[in-house]
């Protein structure tokens, strides 16, 4: 049987220690990922180019070999959005394994408890970006307006997925237009498009100006229709140590990699407030600095009102739960966030300056920024 037909997660495992592979296999087993085991680069880049893998874990422990795989993952079309995880030897290796293309590092010596506690977060990831690029083969009517009035395209879809859909339809369109339809049950969705792209028989359709309400709708109906589907994992349990008006640290043993974006909760006594970041550095084991985007002024009041919660309240402890929900890798994915006054922010700086940074160095550098704060 073609693993293109396996339901559930599954992952690519390349890697000759029998001690880390052990490990592994109870981890992924209690998670529920499913995993491929090679011991030899030529029979892990056959799985690669011809079976779909959510994540890929390589050991490191020779690095050329470590390189091709990493490096080759994402070129194969299959897997080109799997998750890389690269089992190193120490901090001195991590630098070089985010720049061959990991997302997750694991350290050796590998224990069951931390494995278990990084893979968390990366099943979470692994499950999202499976729902966010699956493509849902139906046949709806939607009806695209452009800005003539007098021209309306109906079409009939080919797939629908969380971010467009594929239209059968030989019309030429312009750049952008509205588009209505509605899922299986009625719920409708209105938005704007763009064409992606152009085929002999279909059209593939870019949603743009997706509305919140109907972009949750969209994600439960597409989640429902996935083979073996089940309810999101629970949110990653963080500690806040640092909060400014664009930027936030949070220390966790389940860190996000960076560009993930994030829909961030904090809820201090009553007050809750939600918010979308996108992780701007990584530190494997410790924790996350998230940049907050998008931010409106009123969602920018309510972030300043949370502080001012925070400051006058006697020992309050935030509960914070992060969820993921996308790693952007557009080549503007951080330009494109700047808003107003973030370039006079000190932890958003050191986020920009300090990503590089051994995690120690990071941390103290941290520490400084927090006496420098207090002493104010």
């Amino acid at each position: 049987m073609s693993s293109f037909a396996k339901p559930g997660l599954q992952s690519l495992l390349l890697c000759s220690d029998d001690k880390v592979v052990r490990v592994l296999r109870r981890v992924l087993a209690d998670l529920e990922i499913g995993v491929e085991h090679c011991t030899d680069l030529d029979s892990a880049v056959q799985k690669l180019t011809r079976q779909r893998f959510e994540a890929v874990i390589v050991d490191c422990s020779t690095p050329e070999i470590a390189a091709k795989i990493l490096k080759g993952t994402h070129s194969a079309p299959v897997n080109k959005r799997a998750l890389a995880v690269a089992i190193i030897d120490g901090q001195s290796a991590l630098k070089s394994a985010f720049e061959l293309g990991a997302h997750f590092a694991l350290f050796k010596p590998i224990s069951l408890q931390h494995t278990k506690s990084s893979f968390r977060s990366v099943r979470a990831l692994m499950k999202r970006e499976r729902r966010r690029h699956a493509r849902i083969p139906i046949e709806l009517a939607v009806k695209l307006v452009t800005e003539n009035p007098s021209r309306t395209v109906e079409a009939v879809t080919a797939d629908l997925s969380e971010n467009g859909m594929a239209i059968k339809n030989k019309s030429k369109l312009p750049k952008a237009f509205g588009m209505r339809f509605s899922l299986p049950g009625g719920s409708e969705i209105d938005c704007r498009g763009e064409v992606g792209w152009d085929g002999d028989r279909l059209q593939g359709i870019r949603f743009c100006d997706l509305p919140e309400d109907a972009s949750a709708r969209l994600k439960v109906w597409i989640a429902r229709q996935l083979p073996g589907a089940d309810a999101d994992d629970p949110p990653v349990n963080c500690r806040l140590t640092d909060l400014s008006l664009s930027a936030c640290y949070l220390e966790t043993e389940s860190p996000f990699p960076a560009r993930t974006r994030l829909q961030i909760t904090m809820k201090v006594r009553e007050l809750k407030l939600p918010i979308e970041g996108m992780v701007r550095v990584m530190h494997p084991g410790a924790g996350m600095g998230a940049q907050f985007v998008r931010q409106t002024p009123e969602e920018k009041k309510r972030l300043e009102d949370f502080i001012q919660t925070l400051v006058n309240t006697e020992g309050p402890v935030p509960d914070i739960e992060v969820r993921p929900e996308s790693i952007d890798n557009s080549p503007n994915a951080f330009s494109a966030q700047h808003t107003e006054g973030e370039c006079d922010d000190p932890l958003l700086s050191l986020f920009r300056t300090g990503a590089e940074l051994p995690s120690d160095t990071f941390h103290m550098e941290l520490r400084k920024q927090r006496r420098t704060a207090s002493s104010r």
